[in-house]
C-alpha cells in the first residue's frame, strides 16, 4: 500500500518565509525529500495549531498517524520521510520505536486505527 504524508500547510507558527507560512515551508521541504519514495499532498489545515508543523502519515487498511512540533528545515523533512517509509514497509503500519529515525521522536500527536473494510460489518 502506498503511505502518503499530508502536510499541514498553513500552519503559521513561526516566522513567515519567501516560501509562505511555516507549514508551506516544511511542505516544500518535505516534497523534496520524498520524491519517488512516499507520496505527498498538502492540506490547508489539520486542525492541529498547538503543535504546528503537523504532519500526517496514513496508507489504506494501515493504523496512520499525526506528528508536530516540527520546524520547516531539512533535516525534520528527512525525518519525516525517513519514517514515512518504514510505515509504507509496515505491513500494519507499525514501526518499532526502536527503528524510528531519531527526527520524529517526540513528535507523536495521535494514532488512528485503520478503517475496517468496507465489507466488515
Amino acid at each position: 500500500m502506498t503511505t502518503w504524508i499530508t502536510i499541514c500547510e498553513t500552519c503559521k507558527t513561526g516566522e513567515i518565509g519567501p516560501e509562505g507560512a511555516p507549514g508551506a515551508q516544511l511542505a516544500s521541504q518535505i516534497e523534496k525529500a520524498a520524491q519517488g519514495r512516499v507520496k505527498t499532498r498538502r492540506h490547508n489545515c489539520l486542525m492541529g495549531c498547538k503543535t504546528a508543523c503537523n504532519v500526517t502519515i496514513q496508507a489504506a487498511g494501515k493504523i496512520g498517524y499525526t506528528l508536530g512540533k516540527f520546524a520547516p528545515s531539512p533535516e525534520d523533512a528527512a525525518a519525516i520521510v525517513d519514517y514515512a517509509e518504514m510505515h509504507q514497509a509496515s505491513d500494519t503500519g507499525q514501526v518499532p520505536f526502536r527503528q524510528w529515525p531519531q527526527g520524529v521522536k517526540g513528535h507523536f500527536i495521535t494514532r488512528h486505527p485503520a478503517l475496517p473494510d468496507q465489507d466488515a460489518s
